[in-house]
């Protein structure tokens, strides 16, 4: 699992890339002054595998990495200045250290970390009545509270950061990752043991929530400028493994996109007979990032990141845009 979905986040094998999160922010830039350009919700089981690599900026600066949200209590840790302490006075200490800190960039001006750190120490200050604000669902109708299955307690966690994506897009944060399934074994999709109830439990818990999104976004008039990726690091074998389970499937296996330029009720590719091998109109991992840039205004060939004396791109050397799918 864990270096497939790295490649899937970076496209490389190799640690120290940046994730696709970064390349956007890197080329988009952000909207909202008050708010990170790349958030990042988990599941309430817990993190991924690889934890922040998948949202890391790699060797870009650090401004450009994911920034995870909490879904209960704290948005942000430590985002909040400590008791008793005033905001006049915080804003003090944070001119101080942006005086030193100038100072020190001025003999330094190629250190990327200590802007960053800058940079860091600015945003955290304006997030602290930004971000309780974006993550307030109290603010939210009771319809609208039903409609993402908070209701529910199957549904209610993935509901809630799907409510929580679509208030950050609506304030202009550039990218919004949401993680389903914690870690590896039956808390994920990860079903070696049983596809049926793994997948049925899975399904309960994000079909209501991913179709309120898609229904509410395009309510509000936002589908259209929004895309939605729906995917993992790879499916499951049309064979079963030993008794009910499914292993892992590269050759094969399906993702799904919508809004955002994306033409509506098209299908691409398709597998054999058998749903073993993809045969037909074939995809690559650069050829999703290609159309995914695309569709977000980048072209993936001038998106290049200078590293070490090499121009470096999201997509390497490869990937194709599929202008079939595209409205």
């Amino acid at each position: 699992h864990g270096p497939a979905l790295f490649q899937m986040q970076s496209g490389s094998l190799l640690a120290g890339h940046p994730s696709i999160g970064s390349w956007t922010t890197y080329g988009l830039g952000s909207q909202c002054q008050d708010l990170p350009g790349f958030i990042v919700m988990m599941d309430h089981q817990g993190a991924p595998v690889n934890g922040a690599l998948n949202w890391s900026n790699g060797f870009m600066p650090a401004s450009f990495q994911g920034t995870p949200l909490r879904t209960a209590g704290e948005p942000i840790a430590y985002v909040r200045p400590p008791a008793g302490v005033s905001t006049s006075r915080q804003r003090a200490q944070l001119d101080l250290l942006g005086r030193w800190n100038s100072d020190y960039a001025a003999a330094h001006p190629a250190d990327e970390e200590l802007r960053s750190r800058i940079a860091a120490y600015e945003l955290a200050f304006r997030m602290q009545n930004s971000a309780p604000e974006a993550v307030d669902l109290s603010r939210e109708p009771e319809s609208i509270h039903r409609l993402y299955g908070l209701d529910n307690k199957v549904s209610q966690h993935f509901g809630r950061n799907c409510l929580l994506a679509r208030r950050l897009v609506e304030r202009g944060v550039r990218f919004v990752q949401l993680y389903s399934g914690g870690n590896e074994g039956p808390r994920a999709w990860d079903a070696h043991d049983d596809l049926e109830k793994n997948h049925r439990l899975h399904c309960a818990e994000t079909d209501r929530p991913i179709a309120a999104l898609l229904t509410d976004l395009k309510q509000r008039g936002l589908l259209d400028t929004t895309l939605v990726v729906w995917g993992g690091e790879f499916g499951r074998t049309p064979n079963a493994e030993g008794g009910k389970g499914r292993d892992h499937h590269h050759r094969g296996f399906t993702m799904w996109m919508a809004g955002g330029g994306i033409k509506p009720g098209t299908i691409y590719g398709a597998t054999d007979e058998f749903g073993y091998h993809a045969v037909e109109n074939t995809v690559t991992l650069p050829d999703l990032h290609a159309t995914i840039l695309h569709l977000l205004g980048l072209d993936h060939e001038q998106l290049t990141y200078r590293f070490q004396g090499r121009d470096y791109r999201l997509t390497d050397v490869g990937g194709q845009v599929l202008r079939s799918i595209l409205a």
